[in-house]
């Protein structure tokens, strides 16, 4: 089977939807929402950033009982036309968790940059304590099942051109016999996820003073870790 050039199967499947938001004068229940002190308050730009540079998410969705069920898995990051964009994704269809769309279901993907442990051993002497510096998004939504072959078979086109690139040896579902993509979609459940709300946290030391900031990013930048270096340029970012 041909597949349709992605951009158009992308507007398939995810059709460009208004900014607007209905107003029906119905009382609204209180939005859950991660705790971020101003401080550590990062911008929608720098949290989409973050979703497209780390895009291996934890998705949380509350069964009937009100009792979560998470699935590890990757979600990418579309601009749909609406105020916040969308996630696509797929997960096997023997996950139970996908069936949780159907109602359907509000949910929760989580998103984790660099993280690092932070010693108050580097600050400048006082009576200091152990933190851990990161930055992290948590972005809300009701995921729907992506049902036509098509549709389905352009989020896989989708997710494999993001992590293959356009090199020549990229792999691509075409590269499939024929009529074998097609066998392959019967085994998972793909899927879009229209955000409502994107919440981003930099925790960053943004509540030290400048010389305690530099001491931690200097401790970072010269660690071996990959994290750690990753962190310490975030930091620097985020300096005054």
């Amino acid at each position: 089977m041909r597949i349709p050039p992605i951009t158009a199967a992308l507007d398939m499947v995810m059709p460009r939807r208004s900014t607007l938001c209905p107003t029906d004068g119905r009382k609204r229940r209180r939005e859950p929402a991660m705790y971020i002190p101003k401080h550590f308050e990062g911008s929608e730009a720098i949290g989409r950033e973050i979703m497209q540079a780390h895009s291996w998410a934890l998705l949380i969705t509350a069964d009937e009982q009100a009792a979560p069920i998470a699935t590890h898995l990757s979600l990418l990051w579309h601009d749909d036309g609406s105020e916040h964009g969308a996630l696509i994704g797929h997960m096997a269809r023997a996950n139970p968790h996908w069936k949780l769309f159907v109602r359907p279901a509000e949910s929760l993907a989580l998103f984790w940059g660099p993280h690092a442990y932070v010693s108050p051993t580097w600050y400048a002497p006082g009576p200091k304590v152990p933190t851990w510096n990161y930055v992290t998004v948590h972005a809300y939504g009701r995921p729907e099942i992506v049902e036509d072959t098509r549709d389905v078979l352009a989020v896989l086109e989708k997710l494999a051109a993001a992590y293959e690139g356009a090199g020549p040896e990229a792999w691509r579902l075409d590269r499939l016999p024929p009529g074998n993509a097609e066998v392959q979609t019967k085994g998972i459940v793909a899927f879009r996820f229209p955000l409502n709300r994107i919440e981003t946290k930099i925790k960053l030391s943004q509540n030290r003073d400048l010389e305690d900031r530099r001491r931690v990013i200097d401790k970072l930048a010269s660690s071996d870790g990959q994290d750690a270096k990753a962190t310490a340029e975030w930091m620097k970012r985020v300096l005054p």
